[in-house]
């Protein structure tokens, strides 16, 4: 059994490494990982890139195949609570001695004189840990981009690109375009991908990269349809099959999307005769969860936890509360980092609100209350957020950047039926479920 000393100690060696920041490029990962043995030449991998539900399809597909008794890796990023969280064998955490271990076996190995940044480190780590378990399947979230991720070493049996929206331009470019181009380099030959872009521009690109590539490219909307129905359920039309009465464990009707994704990318796998039964997919997708993605962790009051931390998810969960809490009153607990473009995202979110309590995770990169306050209060003043059901009043603007006694302020304050929103940032949402856990409210639900 790890020391807890020695286990906490190896992390914050990782966390360290993070005041290297984010250097793209293959190099370092790939000498990591020819000290290792080259762990992913023994895996069957799938590969997800794209701008929002990487995770979301990442831990279905995971709990798709451990249903049709395959044994499942599961690498994301980045965790809520405990790091163990990234790297996952059968959808549970890895030991802290399974930590300790990988951490050891990494850390022995020369990289010259570039320092290994902490994403290439824990992916190194990641996939040793999968091949030391014996793992069959690898499911790989890329960090960044995709060309130049330190995932992209893989050579996995499928890729899957979700959706593409502007992000991480200093880093992935300026247009819908450029960055498809970078998502799109985790396309390799021969290689069937399934993808959720909508612009035509980005399936544009990734069309030119898989015809180069002579990758088969699978698109929703042209390849496979999907259609809602009734109390949640939804029909999927694919290749080969239809599915119909069909429902996802995670709530927001965008899961529907992500949710034929996963459907997609079973069939492609099935005519590779890997043979993932009807029931294995059906159950799986009911049964998958992913924790800080619209989670209710308590019904009275009503707290969601929900990461929103770029604007595409930001505008999809202002589209859920307006559908469904559009009735009751919403304390929205927001924080997020200096690289989100943090004015639209806000007005998105704030007529969805009465109350907002403007908080700050941990994490360096967080922006100040303050700042935000300038936000809220140039979105009120150009009226953009004036007759709504949930308009937000000027004394209803609290600054509190502590989140766990923003949260702690929230609950206290809130009458059984209002509704407490956290959202803005993935760090937010972890530093809220963690003093949430703490507290006893825990359970992951779907709405």
């Amino acid at each position: 059994m790890a020391d807890k000393t020695d286990y906490h100690q190896c992390l914050e060696a990782m966390y360290g490494l993070r005041r290297f920041g984010i250097k793209l490029g293959l190099e370092t990962i790939q000498t990591l990982l020819a000290g290792l043995g080259k762990p992913q030449d023994g895996l069957k991998c799938i590969h997800v890139a794209g701008t929002n539900g990487k995770g979301s399809i990442a831990s279905a597909l995971s709990t798709i195949l451990r249903l049709a008794d395959r044994k499942v890796g599961l690498y994301t990023s980045p965790h809520l609570v405990r790091f163990n969280e990234r790297i996952c064998i059968d959808n549970q955490p890895v030991s802290d001695d399974e930590v300790l271990e990988a951490y050891e076996a990494v850390k022995s190995i020369p990289t010259g004189e570039r320092e290994p940044t902490f994403f290439e480190f824990t992916t190194a780590m990641g996939l040793y840990l999968f091949r030391r378990q014996g793992v069959e399947w690898a499911l790989i979230e890329t960090g960044m981009g995709g060309r130049l991720d330190a995932t992209n070493i893989l050579s996995p049996q499928l890729s899957i690109i979700t959706n593409i929206s502007l992000e991480h331009q200093d880093y992935l470019g300026d247009t819908i375009a450029d960055i498809a181009y970078e998502k799109g380099g985790i396309i390799k030959p021969h290689t069937p991908v399934v993808t959720g872009v909508q612009q035509e521009e980005a399936a544009e690109v990734l069309r030119r990269i898989a015809t180069e590539k002579s990758a088969p490219l699978f698109r929703l909307g042209e390849q496979f349809q999907v259609e809602t129905g009734p109390d949640r359920t939804f029909i999927y039309r694919g290749m080969e099959h239809v599915w119909s009465n069909l429902r996802t464990g995670l709530a927001g009707d965008y899961q529907v999307d992500n949710a034929a994704l996963v459907l997609a990318a079973c069939e492609v796998l099935n005519r590779a005769d890997i043979d993932i039964s009807p029931e294995s997919i059906r159950n799986g997708l009911l049964q998958n969860r992913w924790p800080g993605r619209l989670e209710i962790v308590s019904d009275n009051p009503l707290v969601i936890l929900d990461g929103a931390h770029n604007l595409a998810a930001a505008e999809n969960l202002a589209g859920f509360l307006k559908k469904e809490m559009s009735d009751r009153s919403v304390t929205l607990v927001v924080g997020i980092l200096d690289d989100k473009p943090y004015p639209e995202m806000l007005a998105h979110l704030l007529p969805t609100c009465r109350k907002i309590i403007l908080t700050r995770p941990k994490i360096d990169r967080s922006l100040p209350p303050e700042t935000l306050l300038k936000a809220v209060r140039k979105i009120r003043r150009s009226d953009r957020i004036e007759n709504t059901p949930n308009s937000i009043q000027q004394d209803a603007i609290q600054m509190i950047p502590s989140v766990p006694e923003a949260v702690r302020n929230a609950i206290s304050s809130a009458a059984p039926d209002e509704v407490i929103c956290i959202a803005g940032s993935l760090y937010v949402v972890g530093e809220a479920k963690e003093y949430l856990e703490e507290k006893g409210l825990s359970a992951q639900t779907p709405y």
